[in-house]
């Protein structure tokens, strides 16, 4: 029979064991291996069909309590961990360390808003790899001691969890997420649950709860729709993750960056942490912050207008773009825009109360009339930007070089910080046992074990995950509809001694999921050959409104299904944190062959790269800037060609070529007590020497000295004395804007000086200062076409007075840096104190040709 109603019921722990809640509720248990044992100890089988604290605690026998309760042993071992814990929490780490020595302002607090984060299976809130990057920050900030906030979505139902029909077709279910049943907290204060508040159009409001999960130190503040408070519309909206239409995921948004300040605001209140100086957006989603925070300033006690709380705003503002492919913006009507914001006559908005209508839709404007774009909403209130690996900064600068008109593709102010990901999470037991737990010291370990040490090492990992294939092979097969009588072959799946790829990552279209089946004979040589055998395990999920995504699942799954290959091949569906930790440790080889650029990151060989893994892939995301020859082969790209069809032929040949003439050769040349040296040379490169760079730790501590430390000097000063630079800087902007169409180079002149070429510009100013422009020579290698290549630049200096026409007349000397053809050119920028960056405004002139 069927439950008419679900609760949960916790019975109350021993007395002497109260601080187990204590270690349950706190994340930190995720990466905390003594934690993950002392609750396998309580039982050992739920432990491992649920990877869950408080399912442990709420599932055990009360007998076994009791019987916990009266063993010293482990009653001793909880008193301890929960010590530890407390210790972690307090004890001061590399941020505040950092903050002692830097000369610069550090920052009081953090925001961080992202749409989803992956943290553990246990809590369900996230997709992909945007998520579990979002998740790894979190842990490696809390490492490192950041006084950083989280700031997401509760779902109600998370993202799907993935089965296959019989004939391979990907199946949705949405489980529902119980906060009860989770490691989550009301957030509370003296009168009750803390309630916030957003107006929606037709006199509605959307009103959230807020759940706090402790993140190790690092507070996740999820808010939550579905209340009572909320008609069934407005209840929906955290019912799913990227679920929904248009006007589903910009309510999502709204609730995102506004509400979330509105709940972060609430918690300081609450709590008497620092009130944030730096407010990082984790993709165009949470773009809503930056006009909330505008709408504090312009509508509360400060009262300021709206150009000077967009300079406070944009000054302390970082905003991080992941994707290369415009397709992966978020890009609303305008219309569906102006509704939510719901102006009165006088165009003021009633969501933003304070705020023009028309100004906020300014901040979205891109070339389609029509079009609202977050990513451009994002980048106009965020002073300081970035994309996730050096290439991807690379396409980002050339992808929204339109915002910075007149500037080359290499002057846009995107920076770049490339992705890490958590050792601690994602590095397999076994390692961690060899070399211990501090991250500095793991490489010089790794670089003194015994190739035999190594390699029996990742053997272990590769039965591990022999064992996991088989399982959830297993499951998947009854889940498709068949019977244990035809699913008895999953107990012999794969061969812990075989070389063996891994491929799991979502399955959009240029991810190329089916690449490797592009000639299917020569794959089916590949992995059945005898003497040198291959296996290859397979995951990812499609978008449920993608049935192409589907579609390429569908034929690996009839490819994998052929009884000739089903022990080589294996497509696991339901792909989540569980079963990537078991994919990463036991894979021996990585493939990626996304089409080139457009993969910003991809975060998954990292995790394979920090359990030994050698990554195959084209060079693309981080693999472009950390591919080195010993850690791993680049696919060579067929960038440039048209024919997406020969494009991926000529592609596939490549893969097939190396994966039968460098990488199963080389797993399989071994020395007379069977260890493959060469390889094992490749695994200890990759362990000791790439390791250390693809960590989440080193990616937060670039966040911090690069971005947050500069955000945070940056706020300090547009508030001080008032909000004097803020008003100083919304002054100038208004000024130049009058003014540019004015400023003109009117004439150029040059001369050869004995340290190089002495260069005189003639510039109209208009109404504005000398001071008030930054003129500047930029002198290069010329190529056929005109364009300067490695230039070198030197500033101008203004005359006293001006030439017979009333011009200001700028001169500098500068000398070559190279011989050869040569050329120059002038330009004119703005110049104030409170810009970050020459480009910041999009204002250029230079000579009329």
């Amino acid at each position: 029979m069927k439950a008419f109603r679900r609760f949960n019921v916790r019975v109350p722990l021993p007395s002497r064991l109260t601080d187990l809640a204590v270690l349950a509720n706190n994340l930190r248990w995720v990466w905390h291996v003594p934690t993950q044992e002392l609750f396998a100890a309580i039982d050992p089988e739920r432990w491992a069909s649920t990877g869950d604290p408080l399912r442990v605690l709420a599932d055990v026998d009360q007998d076994r309590m009791d019987a916990l309760a009266a063993d010293e042993e482990f009653v001793t071992r909880v008193r301890d961990l929960a010590a530890e814990l407390k210790d972690y929490l307090a004890a001061p780490q590399w941020f505040g360390r950092y903050a002692e020595s830097t000369e610069t302002v550090a920052p009081q607090g953090i925001a961080y808003f992202s749409m989803e984060f992956g943290i553990t299976e246990v809590l369900p809130i996230y997709s992909g790899g945007l998520g579990i990057l979002a998740g790894d920050h979190l842990k490696a900030a809390s490492d490192l001691g950041l006084p950083l906030i989280g700031v997401g979505l509760f779902y109600r139902s998370g993202y799907f969890r993935q089965s296959l029909s019989h004939d391979g077709w990907q199946i949705e279910r949405y489980p529902v997420n119980d906060p009860g049943a989770l490691p989550l907290t009301l957030l509370t204060d003296d009168s009750g649950p803390v309630i916030i508040g957003i107006a929606m159009p037709g006199d509605r409001t959307l009103h959230a709860q807020v759940w706090v999960a402790s993140v190790g130190r690092i507070p996740l503040l999820l808010l939550d729709s579905d209340i009572a408070l909320n008609d069934e519309e407005l209840r929906a909206v955290t019912d799913r993750l990227y679920g929904g239409d248009q006007d589903h995921r910009i309510k999502q948004e709204i609730l995102l960056g506004i509400g979330g300040v509105r709940a972060l605001r609430d918690y300081v209140r609450i709590t008497g942490r620092a009130e944030p100086s730096v407010f990082h957006m984790n993709e165009g989603h949470a773009g809503f912050l930056g006009v909330e925070r505008i709408r504090e300033l312009v509508d509360g006690p400060a009262a300021l207008d709206f150009d000077t709380a967009e300079a406070v705003v944009r000054a302390s503002n970082v905003f991080t773009t992941h994707t290369p492919v415009p397709a992966g913006i978020d890009r609303f009507p305008t219309d569906l825009v102006r509704y939510y914001l719901d102006a009165g006559p006088d165009g003021s908005s009633r969501l933003l109360p304070g705020l023009h209508a028309g100004t906020v839709l300014e901040l979205g404007d891109e070339a389609d009339p029509g079009v609202f774009n977050m990513a451009h909403m994002g980048f106009r209130l965020g002073q300081r930007s970035n994309g996730v690996s050096r290439l991807h900064g690379e396409v980002s600068r050339q992808m929204f070089a339109d915002l910075w008109p007149g500037f080359d593709a290499d002057e846009v102010p995107i920076g770049s910080i490339t992705n890490g990901v958590h050792g601690f999470t994602w590095v397999a037991r076994p390692w961690r046992d060899l070399v211990g737990e501090d991250e500095d010291s793991a490489p010089a370990h790794y670089a003194e074990l015994p190739d035999g040490e190594l390699w029996r090492t990742r053997q272990t990992l590769r039965a591990g995950l022999v064992d996991e294939v088989r399982r959830r092979a297993h499951a998947s097969g009854r889940d498709r509809g068949f019977i244990d009588a035809e699913l008895g072959w999953t107990a012999e799946i794969f061969d812990p001694e075989a070389l063996t790829i891994g491929f799991a990552r979502r399955a959009a279209t240029y991810k190329r999921l089916t690449l490797m089946l592009r000639d299917p004979d020569r794959l089916r040589r590949i992995l059945t050959d005898a003497e040198r055998p291959v296996q290859l395990v397979i995951a990812g999920k499609a978008h449920p409104a993608d049935d192409g995504g589907k579609a390429l699942i569908q034929q690996v799954v009839r490819f994998t299904d052929d009884p000739e290959l089903r022990h080589k091949i294996v497509f696991l569906p339901d792909y989540d944190i569980s079963m990537a930790r078991h994919i990463y440790a036991g894979c021996d080889v990585w493939l990626n062959n996304p089409v080139r650029p457009m993969e910003a990151c991809g975060t998954s060989g990292m995790k394979s790269a920090l359990n030994g893994g050698l990554n195959l892939s084209i060079l693309d995301g981080w693999w472009d800037e950390m591919a080195d020859g010993e850690n791993g082969w680049a696919i060579p790209s067929a960038e440039g060609v048209v024919d997406e069809h020969r494009r991926d032929d000529l592609e596939a040949e490549a893969l097939y070529s190396l994966l039968e003439e460098s990488v199963i050769p080389l797993f399989y040349t071994r020395t007379p007590d069977g260890v493959p040296q060469r390889w094992v040379q490749m695994v200890r490169h990759t362990l000791s020497r790439l390791g250390p760079k693809v960590l989440a730790s080193r990616m937060v501590r670039d966040y911090t000295v690069e971005l947050y430390c500069p955000a945070a000097a940056a706020f300090d000063a547009i508030c001080a004395d008032d909000y004097a630079q803020a008003g100083d800087l919304a002054s100038y902007r208004a000024l130049i804007a009058a003014a540019w169409s004015s400023v003109m180079i009117a004439g150029v002149e040059d001369e050869k000086a004995d340290d190089g070429l002495l260069v005189t510009a003639h510039v109209a100013l208009g109404d504005l200062d000398p001071d008030a422009v930054k003129v500047e020579v930029i002198l290069g290698r010329v190529t056929d076409d005109g364009d300067i290549i490695d230039p070198v630049s030197a500033r101008m200096a203004p005359a006293d007075g001006t030439d017979a026409s009333g011009r200001t007349v700028y001169a500098a000397t500068i000398g070559p840096r190279s011989s050869g053809l040569l050329g120059y050119t002038v330009r004119v920028l703005p110049n104030h104190p409170a810009l970050s960056d020459d480009a910041e405004l999009g204002l250029v002139r230079y000579p009329e040709v």
